[in-house]
């Protein structure tokens, strides 16, 4: 059985607009799912992520996302280091404009 404290919340699986107010209320995000990685850093979140590797390496590279594998240590000192802590905004996926700009080339 895995042991937490009493600040962090173990719960069943939630569909996604649950999972949407988890991720954007919460201290930081932990998650070994790609698209939760994303996600986290959308809603301003650092992400510890449960794997070796990841497909976000640009996450990893801004040091919104960190690799810590399933060693139980580095996951508790990546979260504790990072809970509460908001990302630094980054245009790393662009502004927000894009539908703006194929409609103006469109028309």
């Amino acid at each position: 059985m895995i042991e937490v404290g009493a600040n962090i919340v173990l719960c069943d699986p939630v569909g996604y607009l649950e999972m949407t107010w988890l991720e954007a209320n919460c201290a930081v995000v932990a998650t070994d799912s790609g698209g939760v990685q994303k996600e986290a850093y959308f809603h301003g979140k650092h992400c510890v992520t449960l794997r070796d590797e990841t497909e976000w390496v640009e996450l990893v590279s801004l040091g919104v996302n960190v690799l810590v594998g399933a060693d139980s240590e580095k996951i508790r000192a990546a979260i504790v280091a990072r809970a509460g802590k908001p990302t630094v905004p980054s245009v790393v996926y662009g502004r927000g404009h894009a539908a703006g700009k194929v409609a103006e080339v469109l028309l």
